[in-house]
């Protein structure tokens, strides 16, 4: 592989193996760099891109990944070497969104892997107007290609959980607690709340209550109703609020969103993290009666990043044993596995090219 050049692993058809394809390396315009990857996460969405039928914004061929993390090595001279995560969304920092606080909904956002070549590659070229920097102090605790999770795996729920308004001593239900849930769980339990982790995973629930979740329900083969009431049962013996529980659907699937509504309760917020094609069937008028929230959220503002990485360089929020890396040459045996739902930690594809 010559050191002039950059590889990419690009999905050319839905639901066809990626391609390895080489190029030059890019031409760089002001106030961009070019950055080494270190590690890129396998993403739903990227599934959902490969495999679901969501079309991407840049036409077919297009090297998918959106979570990475590198070094950058070429471009703006006030980052060459640093270590750094790229965030998932690009805004462009100037638009009516992005000056009323909104950046992650920039609609002149980029998006890696969706508007442009994403991070499945050795390199990847990006503006360097939203790069946040790893310090070292997080280098002592885990590699840079392990740090990819926090584009995107980390920084989303971090957003919601700010987003729902969550304060000390709120219960928070967090649904599904696999590779984006567990942080998302992590976080409302470092905001203070009581945490209860729903999911049909013994395993999953079981690493979670290892970090710090006080409560664990398994809901596989239960009806909603009896659902809901163990999750009462279990507030009363958290002695967590009766009323406003923060719910946060993260599970990206028709059950988990059923689920979520069907717990909102007076004063609740519905946060929905997850995605999934599917469509679900409410009675939006519960909203009226319980005076409740149903929000949104759509990746992370990237003036939140470093409030994120400042989590884990504070060793508050853990990341290493919720990270399982793979050779980036093994992408389609993984994209097949991730389909598959075989892994219980985040995928992270790391380059073979050195």
């Amino acid at each position: 592989m010559e050191e002039n050049k950059m590889y990419q692993w690009q999905m050319t058809e839905l639901n066809k193996p990626f391609v390895l394809s080489e190029s030059d390396m890019p031409e760089l315009k002001e106030g961009e760099t070019l950055v080494k990857i270190a590690g890129c996460g396998v993403c739903h969405t990227d599934i959902s891109f490969w495999h679901h039928g969501v079309q991407t914004k840049h036409a077919l061929p297009l090297t998918l990944g959106h979570e990475i993390s590198g070094t950058v090595v070429d471009g703006d001279e006030k980052w060459i070497g640093k270590n750094v995560i790229i965030p998932a969304v690009l805004p462009c920092g100037e638009c009516d969104l992005c000056k009323s606080d909104r950046s992650n909904i920039c609609r002149n956002q980029l998006m890696p892997g969706n508007d442009f070549d994403g991070g499945f590659a050795s390199h990847i070229k990006v503006p360097s107007k939203y790069l946040c920097e790893v310090p070292d102090k997080v280098l002592e605790k885990y590699s840079l290609e392990q740090l990819s999770v926090i584009a995107d795996a980390i920084s989303t729920p971090y957003q919601v959980v700010k987003k729902s308004e969550l304060v000390a001593g709120d219960f928070a239900i967090v649904i599904g607690v696999g590779g984006v849930g567990i942080y998302g769980a992590q976080i409302a339990k470092i905001f203070g709340a009581k945490v209860l982790a729903l999911d049909i995973s013994d395993e999953k629930l079981a690493i979670a209550k290892l970090n710090g979740v006080d409560a664990t329900l398994n809901t596989k083969g239960l009806d909603l109703k009896t659902i809901k009431e163990k999750v009462k049962e279990i507030a009363k013996e958290l002695k967590a609020p009766k009323y406003g529980w923060k719910i946060f659907e993260i599970s990206g699937s028709k059950p988990g969103q059923e689920l979520a509504f069907n717990l909102v309760t007076f004063a609740s917020t519905l946060s929905i993290v997850g995605f999934t094609m599917d469509k679900v069937e409410v009675r939006l008028s519960n909203l009226m009666a319980f005076d409740a929230k149903l929000i949104g959220t759509w990746g992370c503002k990237p003036e939140l990043y470093p409030e994120v990485v400042a989590l884990v360089a504070d060793d508050k929020l853990k990341i290493g044993q919720f990270v399982e890396t793979f050779p980036m040459s093994q992408i389609n045996e993984v994209f097949n596995n991730t389909l598959e739902h075989k892994y219980t930690k985040r995928s992270v594809l790391t380059p073979d090219f050195k």
